[in-house]
């Protein structure tokens, strides 16, 4: 690794994600990263205001998780036998990118969920891939393993504060680029859950400021299924945006954040999702995974309804799809 890649260590005071620590990531990061454009449209809703599409499926390796790899490892300096992650794809993808960028030797292992174009992309950055166990859930515990035996440094995807800092840095550049465009702010923002790492982000940024509302499928609803027991608990998980919004369970530190700050969960089903992202292509030339349009799925599919004269925006958070399994859902 370079040398001036890494800095001390800046990690939030115990755990404690404040906007305060997102903008010093997006400081830390942002030459790093693409600032990803926002696009302006008529809201599906009738007579509802425009709403404001954050284009984040645009950011480097394919998702916003490109955001959260970078934070993680430029904070945390890696040893000499590199880092390590368990990924149902973008997160892995994220990893590999930011340390072939950074000089850092990356081990990624992936469920057998996760589809052909996310593990190719994670190879094209010259990591190592490790398939194994049926979900995300055993690829993590094959991880945590190989951490414990070599000493490699732990990217976790979600549940760790380097992870939802860096996340959180999409809602600060959402916000900046409105006002710079002289834009009307956001009264809520629909960001799609998978484990909570990047719900927790957005939230902790806008700490309340506006309405923040999850998205997930039917069959994976472990922000849904916490918020109701009160508690982080499994659920089952069978949806088509399964390898990038499959966790079993929510993250216990993006669940107290999603406790304090998010308004709460709409759920979507599959046929709902594929048709957001027909929708995504037809009307703006957006090629969107499953898990990136599954946000817009909810306010298509009526889901999530907006207030009256509530401006909602969108997060587009994600791309990588095999173009031929997208080609048969239109």
């Amino acid at each position: 690794m370079s040398s001036d890649s890494i800095e001390v260590d800046h990690r939030p005071a115990n755990g404690v994600v404040a906007p305060t620590d997102i903008r010093a990531a997006h400081a830390r990061i942002a030459a790093r990263i693409r600032r990803t454009p926002i696009l302006e449209t008529p809201s599906p809703v009738a007579g509802a205001p425009d709403i404001s599409l954050k284009l984040e499926y645009l950011q480097a390796s394919g998702s916003f998780k490109a955001r959260g790899a970078f934070n993680n490892l430029l904070t945390r300096p890696a040893p000499l036998v590199g880092c390590a992650t368990a990924s149902g794809g973008n997160h892995g993808a994220a990893v590999a990118y930011a340390a072939e960028k950074l000089g850092v030797p990356a081990r990624v292992f992936v469920p057998e969920i996760s589809t052909p174009a996310k593990t190719a992309r994670i190879r094209a950055h010259g990591a190592e891939v490790v398939v194994g166990g049926a979900t995300y859930a055993e690829a993590q515990e094959r991880c945590d393993a190989y951490v414990a035996e070599t000493g490699a440094l732990k990217i976790h995807p979600y549940d760790a504060p380097e992870t939802i800092v860096g996340a959180g840095t999409v809602a600060l550049e959402w916000e900046e680029d409105l006002e710079r465009l002289a834009l009307p702010q956001l009264d809520a923002a629909l960001v799609a859950v998978g484990g909570g790492g990047l719900i927790a982000g957005v939230a902790a940024w806008f700490a309340g400021r506006i309405r923040v509302v999850g998205v997930e499928p039917e069959g994976s609803r472990a922000l849904h299924a916490a918020l109701e027991a009160g508690r982080p608990v499994d659920v089952p998980v069978s949806s088509i945006a399964a390898d990038s919004l499959g966790a079993r369970r929510v993250g216990a530190l993006n669940f107290a954040i999603a406790r304090k700050y998010v308004a709460g969960v709409a759920l979507v089903p599959d046929a709902a999702i594929i048709e957001a992202q027909r929708r995504l292509w037809r009307d703006f030339s957006i090629v969107a995974e499953p898990g990136g349009a599954a946000a817009f799925a909810a306010l298509l599919s009526r889901a999530f309804r907006p207030e009256k004269g509530e401006r909602v925006g969108v997060l587009v958070c994600g791309a990588n799809v095999d173009l031929a399994t997208l080609a048969k859902a239109f």
